[in-house]
């Protein structure tokens, strides 16, 4: 179920843009203007709203840590802006002066890329905030921006229809016409789709333009293959143009906001449609999702931003047709030697089920095992294939402590798997128990627990919006 929590209604025009930091909400619009919010009670911060653009605001977005706001406008200009006190850190002037419709960091906070009407797309430098490389594409506007997670790569959307990929150096990699009206919206999902740990990481993408479509693709980069952008399907739904789409931090819902006023929420893994929205009374501009939580917020010509609440239980809420052969029993010691067989087809691991029945192994030996008698009991001889199958384990004693203890997912730390009483985000935008993650910095480790990257910053910022959705979990289900 999704509800309606909140209505936003400060703008004297169009909202063209909406964006989410771990503890802000930003707007932006035809007025000019950009507002900031607190996500603890949706009141306007003090120094809201924030004037210098001196035509409309296309678009806006946080840096990764959330320290830093980007806006971009009709004036030629991305204008960087201090979060915690509204003050101005840096004006950049397209060149040519052409106006700029898009912006979006790259994952590691390092560079800003910005999208202009003349198709010019320019990579700021987010230490020196200097110009680094130009670029441009043949026709048309740039009017979409997204970057890949693992920061190998960015997407482009030009008002042409044409999907342009890029390289941080700049390189263009790929394009082809994706929308044949113009494109007007692209996203990817945070999570990748790929199971090898040693191999190219796939990464889901959506599309949106003029033609009415979403489409969904597939991209990855690798050393041997080099780069792929594969069309997967198109979602249907909306009659009229598609502004808008984004998925939710976890990349389990996409949304999309349409020209017919409406708002469909999407599982985009069978494409189904769990949800229309249609309290806007307008065209609807911009969807945006919060990080780590469940909060979406969609902006409107009508000049309002609605603010939704997912449910935990319509979010996770899987019809019989799109079920696991094999889910989880509580207590996996009991699992018979056929019952591991069964769950290792659901894993796509049908090649191993004759060597773990030669060797008995049924549930006790299977949370038993490890990299050693994978390789001298059961000669398995993969590496990669060892990995994945202690992985799958890991996360089945994962699944089954949270479905016995009945703690949403997104409530443990990921590195502790306990439920988190200190919620901070880090510069990798992922919410960990403050202590957890502290411990592992401490321990020199400056790479992310969750994606391996290196950490932009070491600074940590509490996710009060965390905090306040887990003690309301907590009232709920501890009384």
């Amino acid at each position: 179920m999704v509800t309606l929590i909140h209505t936003l209604a400060d703008h004297g025009d169009d909202v063209n843009c909406c964006a989410f930091s771990s503890s802000l909400l930003a707007t932006c619009s035809l007025d000019k203007t950009i507002r900031l919010y607190s996500l603890n009670d949706f009141n306007e911060l003090p120094y809201s709203p924030l004037k210098v653009h001196t035509y409309a605001v296309h678009c806006c977005c946080f840096s990764p840590s959330g320290h830093i706001l980007a806006s971009c406008s009709t004036d030629g200009t991305t204008v960087l802006w201090n979060t915690q006190t509204g003050h101005i850190l840096a004006v950049l002037n397209q060149p040519n002066g052409s106006p700029v419709r898009v912006c979006k960091f790259s994952p590691d906070s390092m560079y800003l890329v910005s999208g202009a009407a003349d198709g010019s797309v320019v990579s700021w430098n987010m230490q020196t905030y200097k110009l680094f490389r130009c670029g441009s594409v043949k026709d048309g506007s740039l009017v979409a921006c997204a970057f890949c997670p693992n920061g190998s790569h960015f997407v482009t959307g030009s008002s042409c229809g044409d999907l342009t990929v890029w390289d941080d150096k700049m390189r263009c990699l790929h394009s082809e016409k994706a929308h044949d009206l113009g494109i007007t919206c692209c996203d990817f999902s945070s999570q990748p789709i790929s199971d090898d740990d040693y191999g190219p990481q796939f990464f889901r993408m959506a599309s949106c333009g003029q033609d009415c479509q979403i489409k969904l693709w597939v991209t990855t980069l690798s050393d041997l293959s080099g780069f792929e952008l594969k069309y997967k399907c198109t979602l249907s739904g909306h009659s009229a143009p598609v502004l808008s789409c984004a998925f939710s931090y976890d990349g389990q819902i996409l949304v999309s906001g349409s020209v017919d006023k409406s708002v469909i929420v999407y599982e985009p893994n069978t494409g189904s449609i769990l949800h229309t929205l249609t309290q806007h009374t307008r065209y609807v501009t911009t969807c945006a999702f919060a990080p780590n939580i469940l909060l979406l917020a969609t902006g409107s010509m009508d000049k309002t931003v609605n603010i939704w609440q997912f449910e935990l239980k319509a979010h996770c809420q899987v019809s019989q047709a799109d079920k696991p052969e094999h889910e989880p029993k509580q207590f996996i010691e009991t699992w018979s030697e056929e019952e591991v067989s069964s769950w290792l087809c659901a894993q796509g691991l049908e090649d191993l089920v004759s060597i773990f029945k030669m060797n008995n192994i049924d549930g006790k030996e299977l949370l038993n095992l490890t990299k050693e008698s994978l390789t001298d009991d059961l000669k398995i001889e993969s590496l990669g294939l060892r990995s994945k199958v202690l992985r799958k384990i890991e996360e089945l004693k994962v699944k089954v402590k949270s479905l016995s203890s009945g703690i949403p997912d997104e409530f443990l730390c990921p590195i502790t798997r306990e439920l988190m009483k200190e919620p901070v985000i880090a510069s990798d935008g992922y919410s960990y128990e403050k202590e957890a993650i502290e411990n592992w910095i401490t321990k020199k480790k400056r790479t992310s627990p969750m994606t391996n990257l290196v950490l932009p910053s070491l600074v940590l910022t509490p996710n009060r919006t965390l905090k306040m959705a887990i003690n309301r979990w907590l009232e709920t289900h501890q009384k």
